[in-house]
């Protein structure tokens, strides 16, 4: 299996005509070959690997991958090197989502393996410590041992200048203007919160007018420091098509990034629904 690779120049120059010519770019998360697949074929320009999306492949919320059950940037570059890459022909262009605290890893060496395998694009999400609220104890604890915005900002850095795209990611504001001042990242994703809906979303109550309020405000600050970053929305109440679209006419947004949306949510509705069909079968009255 051969895939066709790319690289950050024809990666921003694509991105760029796409939004000159105000067409929605779309990021998407794949736990696995066939979804991979399948939202290559449907258009999708970044597919974005993370632990956290082959764990809600194998049916578990996203946020488990903050759990200490497994080692995230091995099972992201596992995952990507043998399922994902060998799946897609190199029409949309893949994102690591990494764990730029891994003290275990130097992450120059991760970035590079990423380029090795064809991967020429990452972000901090996977997982970040702006997942974690800052009055909680394990914030200060995390932080205290470690596990700082600052390395993620510095992993960003370096991306770019391996000449990867990069594509920061922050869940508030205060983080989101120090990743866009200190790593002006090529892409930033202001993620609103977990996608709801299905058997593992989360709904915190929130509307989608709600979240596209809250988005539009990163969208301000953030094209203040940096006026020709490409923003993207993700998560909350953002779970659908018609969501998305109401993102698209009330923020200033180039694109939206899917998640659960494209994965977790259709996969959960088809196959229950088809698998329900089944089951329902029955012998006819007359066999005997």
């Amino acid at each position: 299996m051969i895939v066709r690779h790319t690289s950050r120049t024809e990666i921003l120059q694509k991105l760029k005509k796409k939004v000159d010519n105000r067409l929605p770019i779309h990021i998407a998360s794949a736990g696995s070959g066939l979804v991979a697949m399948l939202l290559e074929k449907a258009g999708v320009d970044c597919i974005n690997t993370f632990s956290g999306a082959r764990l809600r492949g194998n049916g578990m919320g996203t946020m488990s991958m903050l759990w200490p059950i497994l080692d995230s940037n091995k099972q992201t570059m596992d995952y990507t090197r043998e399922d994902i890459m060998p799946a897609i022909k190199g029409n949309s262009f893949v994102c690591a989502c990494l764990n730029a605290n891994d003290p275990l890893k130097d992450m120059r060496m991760v970035l590079n393996d990423c380029k090795a395998m064809g991967v020429y694009s990452a972000s901090n999400i996977g997982p970040s410590i702006s997942y974690v609220d800052k009055d909680s104890e394990i914030y200060k604890v995390l932080t205290k041992s470690g596990i700082t915005l600052d390395n993620e900002i510095e992993f960003l850095k370096l991306a770019k200048e391996l000449d990867m795209v990069s594509i920061g990611l922050a869940f508030n504001m205060e983080d989101s203007i120090r990743i866009m001042e200190k790593a002006q990242p090529d892409i930033f994703c202001f993620h609103a919160g977990t996608t709801k809906g299905g058997l593992s979303g989360y709904d915190s109550g929130e509307t989608i007018e709600e979240t596209t309020a809250r988005t539009e405000e990163a969208n301000q600050e953030l094209r203040k420091i940096k006026p020709d970053v490409m923003l993207i929305a993700h998560g909350a109440a953002m779970e659908n098509p018609t969501d998305a679209q109401y993102i698209l006419d009330n923020t200033s947004c180039d694109g939206f990034w899917t998640g659960s949306s494209t994965e977790r949510l259709p996969i959960e509705k088809a196959v229950f629904s088809t698998a329900k069909e089944f089951a329902d079968l029955r012998f006819p009255d007359n066999k005997k």
